[in-house]
């Protein structure tokens, strides 16, 4: 039987580690942020110490653990979200699942596999992200440098900023002459507090470099929440 001190000892773990989770993603400004995530630590924590309070040391709290699994199933899925053909939310369900185990593992009493696990989600965030953001620009598909080619910007914003956002896209597009816009068409989000941009581009050849600068300028103005480029294809060559 656990006291009052122990369970409040772990408890409180489990928030510190599970907001140490959330930070990361509310700075990202992602639907499972801060919250979430903290409760998603305190309550995978609680149940492992229930169990073990009710059960003591003859107890098996890896029952209660394999439920922990199963009910983050369902919360997870909840987050995850098809955008076309995009599949979005995937990795906010993965780490809602890290930190449930994180929780299950400050609940059990493993205190310093807990603290390194989060340590390990929270550079998998940080360091991983940049080497995903780089590997999804490139394309097994050769592409000829001297064709035209076409490419997509896609940018989500505020709705107070859309202007701003579309003079400034504008800009620097027109600060280069080895691209043309083609088309620029906005529309409202499902929430209605929130603008999608999509810019359609013509390239003189293959201008990924160019594409990276633009959506880096983009990415850090206020009030953007989302900016990405696709290469769409090429001309054909006559």
């Amino acid at each position: 039987m656990l006291s009052v001190t122990e369970f409040a000892v772990r408890l409180t773990l489990a928030f510190v580690l599970g907001a140490a989770i959330g930070i990361e993603r509310q700075w990202r400004q992602k639907s499972a942020g801060l919250r979430t995530n903290t409760l998603v630590s305190i309550g995978a924590a609680a149940f492992i110490l229930l169990s073990v309070s009710i059960t003591g040391h003859s107890g098996d709290p890896s029952r209660v653990a394999a439920q922990i699994v199963s009910g983050i199933g369902f919360l997870g899925a909840g987050v995850i979200m098809k955008d076309g053909l995009n599949v979005q939310g995937l990795n906010t369900a993965a780490t809602l699942w890290c930190a449930a185990a994180v929780g299950a593992l400050v609940g059990i009493g493993l205190f310093p596999q807990a603290i390194l696990t989060t340590v390990t989600v929270i550079i998998t965030h940080l360091l991983l992200r940049t080497v995903g953001t780089k590997l999804s620009v490139l394309t097994f598909i050769p592409k000829n440098t001297s064709l035209p080619a076409d490419y997509k910007i896609i940018i989500n914003c505020k709705n107070n900023v859309e202007n701003h956002i579309r003079v400034l896209l504008i800009q620097q597009l027109g600060n280069n002459e080895k691209i043309v816009l083609r088309s620029l068409a906005s529309s409202d989000n499902e929430n209605q507090t929130s603008t999608l941009i999509v810019a359609e581009i013509t390239a003189a050849g293959i201008q990924d470099y160019i594409m990276e600068q633009i959506v880096s300028r983009l990415t850090i103005e206020q009030e953007v929440t989302k900016v990405s480029w696709e290469f769409t294809g090429q001309q054909a060559e006559i």
